[in-house]
């Protein structure tokens, strides 16, 4: 990018420390660059629609007088420079993106660490004398793209916690109700039994495009 193209986007995204409004503000220069080469071609076209690559002189060699000379040189040297600014800017935006993904990549691994840490030390605290939970809900249906089925929650699935909703502390769905409401935009872990195994999920209680912030159904088990 030229400096004066890197100075206009005020953006230059450390190694591993792009942020999202630093992509916003490189999709914004993007696209400011896009509608300032589109108005060079513009001028181009207005000019006979000479466009690039035609000449500026006639069958004899003379300057031609048809059209703006001046005008002409000028869009396209700007089209030009322009266009090996959005070069540098897509350059840039591909970088932020990729630093943007590789932390979330990282920020998935430590909480998965965390939570088979968890499991094993629950696993370990079970196999010193503590009775084992037992599940005490069952999901039934889940919307597709909901919360629930972004953290991988599957029907059929036997719920054993749902953040601090236990067997032993469980008396109805409004425990879980409550956790949830309580918990927008929060991680949850919820432990759920799945054809004998035992999995562990990260939970994220949120508002999406259908009803409530789990978009599943949660019925209790009959024990």
């Amino acid at each position: 990018m030229s400096e004066k193209a890197a100075g206009q986007s005020g953006v230059s995204p450390q190694a591993g420390g792009a942020t999202v409004s630093d992509i916003q503000e490189l999709i914004r220069r993007k696209e400011e660059i896009e509608a300032q080469i589109k108005a060079n071609y513009d001028v181009l076209e207005s000019q006979k629609g000479i466009g690039m690559n035609e000449p500026l002189v006639d069958c004899e060699g003379y300057p031609r007088s048809d059209v703006d000379l001046y005008q002409v040189r000028t869009a396209r040297h700007n089209i030009i420079c322009l266009q090996n600014d959005h070069k540098a800017v897509m350059k840039q935006v591909e970088e932020a993106l990729h630093q943007l993904h590789a932390r979330d990549k990282e920020k998935q691994a430590r909480d998965m660490a965390e939570a088979q840490e968890e499991a094993v030390n629950r696993g370990l605290g079970q196999s010193e004398g503590l009775s084992p939970l037992r599940a005490f809900a069952k999901v039934n249906s889940i919307g597709p793209g909901s919360p629930a089925s972004i953290a991988g929650l599957q029907v059929d699935d036997e719920i054993v916690e749902f953040g601090s909703v236990n067997t032993q502390n469980f008396q109805s769905l409004q425990n879980i109700g409550s956790v949830v409401q309580h918990s927008e935009g929060k991680p949850l872990n919820v432990t759920v039994m799945r054809r004998g195994e035992k999995h562990q999920l990260r939970l994220v209680p949120t508002r999406w495009a259908g009803k409530g912030l789990l978009g599943c159904n949660i019925i209790p088990l009959q024990r």
